[in-house]
């Protein structure tokens, strides 16, 4: 099974530098161009058998443009979604650092995020969304498109990294990995790809 991984395009609420969380924010004029790149680069270079998104709509609308001139259902996946920041969810990056300023001691990999989802209940759902996936493969060659948190833990998962991991995949707006899983052995072709932008 290929696995080509995206991260939806700039969204309204990034233009804006607020935290997005589960806001539901649209994509921005940019993001639009930057999901049609994807969808274009895609279509010509990797077409997919089956796309899944996260329901939130700067994911959806990047799954869309690529969905669209493949001919394939979009399916949505509460697993993909960004991780439930809580209280800062939609609110401006410069308002929650004076309102909930990170703690000193730092934050736990099991602690709630701000009344949100902790990383080890992100971690939990992602890890049985790609589990069931790669037990039971639906298609050869399937996209995933979701947030920068969630491809991370996808990320971690793909490598059976632990839950307190330090190592960190950076992923940009409408950037693409492509991951390939086989019954012995598991690869990574490339990361975080953004020529086509």
């Amino acid at each position: 099974m290929e696995l080509i991984v995206i991260r939806h395009g700039q969204s309204q609420g990034m233009l804006e530098d607020r935290h997005e969380g589960r806001a539901d924010f649209d994509l921005s004029a940019l993001g639009v161009e930057q999901a049609e790149k994807v969808a274009r680069f895609i279509y010509q270079n990797y077409p997919l058998d089956r796309i899944y998104t996260s329901p939130l709509q700067r994911a959806y609308q990047t799954a869309l443009q690529i969905a669209d001139p493949l001919g394939i259902p979009i399916f949505e996946s509460d697993a993909l979604t960004e991780r439930d920041n809580g209280k800062l969810s939609g609110m401006k990056r410069s308002d929650a650092l004076e309102n909930y300023p990170f703690p000193e001691e730092g934050r736990q990999y099991y602690d709630p995020f701000f009344g949100g989802e902790s990383e080890l209940e992100q971690r939990c759902r992602v890890e049985r969304f790609l589990a069931e996936l790669c037990d039971n493969p639906p298609a050869r060659r399937i996209g995933l498109v979701s947030h920068a948190s969630t491809i991370n833990l996808l990320f971690r998962t793909f490598l059976n990294l632990p839950l307190n991991c330090p190592v960190y995949l950076s992923t940009a707006e409408g950037g693409i990995h492509f991951w390939h899983i086989h019954n012995r052995f598991q690869q990574i072709i490339f990361n975080n790809y953004q020529s086509h932008l």
